[in-house]
């Protein structure tokens, strides 16, 4: 996780209410290393020449060489996240709901650089604390028409209830 002093400044539930239907932030570019394709498939068991055999991945597919797992590419939102999206204040836990939509639409080339393109779709804020935001997200390859994946990101976070303002319930 990134160093607590590079966090970005918390915004209240009213600040994140403004938000939807805009968006909400693009993350850094990152790139994709065999290193970290590597260390994924002995994370997850998954092995696959396409993901870890360089050599056989350049002849035997159509990419060139080796591309990340899906999986992978996928679970690098929560680092773009914490990159981009500010937290909400007096939050003190984050959860990740679930996916809605999730497609995988181009494979990522060992050595591309992707980044996050987050929309805020919708909000939905609990009377007991809990805030639920949806985030149209499309993850982008650089210099690629495609994206490497898009789907709807449902994540929740619990807050101090007596900081809801009126009416967000």
């Amino acid at each position: 996780m990134p160093n607590e002093a590079m966090r970005l400044k918390p915004i209240t539930v009213e600040q994140l209410l403004t938000g939807v239907g805009k968006e909400a932030g693009v993350s850094p570019w990152r790139t994709v290393t065999q290193q970290m394709i590597d260390q994924f498939a002995d994370a997850t068991d998954d092995h696959q020449f396409i993901h870890c055999d360089p050599e056989r991945a350049a002849s035997e597919t159509p990419f060139g060489g080796t591309i990340a797992h899906g999986f992978l590419t996928l679970s690098l939102l929560s680092a773009m996240t914490y990159e981009t999206i500010p937290p909400l204040e007096t939050g003190d836990i984050g959860i990740n709901q679930g996916f809605e939509n999730l497609k995988f639409v181009a494979p990522v080339k060992t050595g591309s650089r992707i980044r996050t393109r987050f929309v805020l779709a919708e909000v939905k804020v609990r009377p007991s604390g809990w805030v639920q935001a949806a985030h149209d997200v499309t993850i982008e390859i650089e210099d690629s028409k495609k994206p490497a994946l898009t789907a709807r990101w449902l994540t929740l976070t619990k807050i101090d209830p007596e900081t809801i303002p009126s009416g967000a319930t």
